[in-house]
């Protein structure tokens, strides 16, 4: 096997296919002019070769990292110079290639692949490596973009930037029809699913990608939150190699789902990783490996786990994303996911934050229904961890803003979870569980509902039906930040079955993840000494009276939501341990 160290610099036009949609002869022809003119001679001038032409992609080899940057260099500035309606991105990378033929191969390829992908139009990306070699070499400005994560690229590569200014004014290739302009985001979530790569050379295996990538699209489709691109839309970029970015701007999402099947013997493998358009960011990526023999049983579990765990996935990046805007372009979208990261966190003092930023999207936009549901969740919050002295106010207010929610938007997964959980808590068992029965029906592969109704059925004295919900719940989105809460369910749920000692262990896991949820050590505390574990039930004790100095049996009580023998059992244990009574 011939191998040797090159410079590998890989391009690709920018909007082709909507360029050759417009005008393929025109776009034809234009492209043979820019290779011609632009793009052969300054390749030849630093000593290039051409490895392969790709329709509207090149691959090529240059023997001097500083040559191929000169070159790309001089290629992005000429077409910018003459205005021509070709635009291309590039990415170059320094690596070790197998040689085979007049082919190259080998991560040093793939790397190079990859960064042209992610270029801006018009720009260069380069590694590491490329950077180091050519500092003070050549005539130009490379910003650090710091470390990405690439697509079949086993380590992060830090990646540098450069990009000429281009004339806005430049059109379509002899055509008078301007590029399509490019959408802007929705004011939610917004996701395409592409069509994944079929990797294994066996049709059959595309066909069954082509069922998880449509089955992901309906299943997604059902989140009210999200806004998600029709699968004829998104098939419409099948066996293409288009720049996240491009299809970004061409069907106004924020995010791509893309993914890959491949064929090993009797087992196949999905590999799924969400991006970021903007900046071609990996959010999140996941491998499924199943057998060919249940293989659609593969593909409804993948389609399960994977749309599950979008949801926090894509929330926690909205937060991101709008955490980098400036504060007099909020909207109420904007402070509501800003509040987002607050909500979820179960504390006092994270839940006055959220609710202050919710104010502001209300004030901004009164009838916002996810800004009333999340308000609502927060008051119903104060109610349930015994934050305030006055519990049956903010369960009323709680109950007030989320059935204000729903009239607006009663189809909302979301939103019927929170109603749901806000009847819970007024001990409305029989509406909270329509409510969430209609909420998972909405979204089966939303783990917050799913959580929810573990805890009414933990509150209903059904502990094995809580323990399967809080199972589903934490199989649909593993990395979920929710999940604490679920290990306080599942404890819960062994704390109503009698079996103190497993309670007492799910507690403390919660504990771990989440150290200031003070108000676990309510149950905890009790637990651990139903459990004998009397030194370690003090201590929580201890820490409960110091987090809580004006909680008493009876308030404790007030906010919870168990059956009346459990809470007797449980406050008696807390007496025991110090608490007062009322």
């Amino acid at each position: 096997m011939e191998r040797r160290l090159s410079a590998i610099l890989a391009a690709d036009v920018v909007g082709y296919s909507g360029l050759m949609a417009t005008d393929e002869a025109g776009t034809l022809a234009a492209l043979k002019t820019y290779r011609f003119e632009i793009f052969d001679p300054a390749i030849a001038k630093y000593g290039g070769r051409i490895v392969k032409l790709m329709g509207d992609g090149s691959l090529v080899e240059f023997p001097s990292a500083v040559n191929a940057v000169q070159s790309a260099m001089d290629i992005q500035r000429f077409s910018r110079e003459t205005e021509s309606p070709i635009q291309l991105r590039i990415g170059i990378n320094l690596g070790d290639v197998i040689i085979e033929g007049d082919d190259i191969y080998g991560d040093g390829v793939n790397l190079a692949a990859r960064l042209e992908q992610m270029a801006e139009p018009g720009g260069i990306l380069v590694s590491d490596d490329i950077q180091r070699f050519t500092a003070g070499k050549v005539n130009g400005q490379f910003d650090d973009l710091g470390e990405r994560v690439f697509k079949n690229i086993d380590k992060p590569a830090r990646v540098w930037s450069w990009k000429a200014s281009r004339n806005p004014s430049a059109t379509n290739s002899g055509s008078n029809q301007k590029q399509r302009e490019p959408l802007s985001l929705p004011d939610k979530p917004s996701v395409a699913v592409l069509p994944f790569d079929n990797m294994s050379g066996d049709p059959e295996q595309e066909y069954f990608a082509d069922g998880v990538v449509e089955a992901l699209t309906a299943a997604l489709s059902r989140i009210r939150s999200f806004f998600v691109i029709a699968r004829n839309s998104a098939f419409t970029y099948k066996g293409q190699s288009t720049n996240v970015r491009d299809i970004g701007r061409e069907l106004g999402v924020g995010y791509i789902l893309e993914g890959s099947v491949q064929r090993a013997g009797g087992r196949v493998r999905i590999t799924v990783q969400l991006i970021e358009t903007d900046t071609g960011a990996h959010i999140w990526a996941e491998k499924y490996d199943g057998s060919l023999d249940d293989i659609f049983d593969l593909q409804d579990r993948i389609t399960e786990q994977v749309a599950g765990a979008l949801q926090p996935s894509i929330r926690l990046a909205e937060i991101e994303r709008v955490g980098r805007k400036r504060p007099q372009d909020f909207s109420a979208y904007d402070y509501t996911m800003r509040a987002l990261r607050h909500v979820w966190m179960l504390e006092k003092n994270e839940a006055e934050k959220a609710l202050g930023l919710l104010n502001k999207a209300l004030e901004s936009e009164p009838d916002y229904p996810l800004a009333l549901a999340l308000a609502a969740w927060c008051h119903a919050q104060r109610s349930v961890y015994n934050w305030v002295s006055d519990i049956g106010t903010s369960k009323a207010e709680a109950l007030r803003l989320a059935e204000r929610a729903a009239d607006l938007s009663s189809d909302d997964p979301l939103i019927l979870t929170v109603l749901g959980t806000v009847h819970t808590f007024v001990r409305n068992f029989g509406t909270a569980r329509v409510l969430l029965q209609r909420a998972v029906a909405l979204d089966p592969n939303s783990a917050w509902a799913w959580s929810r109704f573990g805890w009414l059925a933990a509150y209903s004295d059904r502990p094995s039906e809580a323990r399967e919900h809080f199972e589903k719940a934490l199989r649909l989105s593993p990395l979920d930040p929710m999940n604490f809460n679920n290990y306080v369910g599942l404890g819960s749920a062994c704390q109503v079955a009698g079996d103190d000692s497993t309670a007492a262990d799910m507690f403390l896991r919660a504990l771990d993840e989440r150290p200031n949820a003070f108000w676990i050590h309510r149950n905890l505390a009790p637990a651990l000494l139903g459990a004998g574990r009397i030194d370690e039930a003090k201590a929580s004790g201890e820490t409960l009276l110091k987090a809580y100095p004006e909680m008493t049996v009876k308030s404790y009580k007030d906010a919870m939501v168990f059956s009346s023998s459990v809470l007797d059992r449980i406050g008696k244990q807390l007496a025991e341990l110090g608490l007062p009574e009322s």
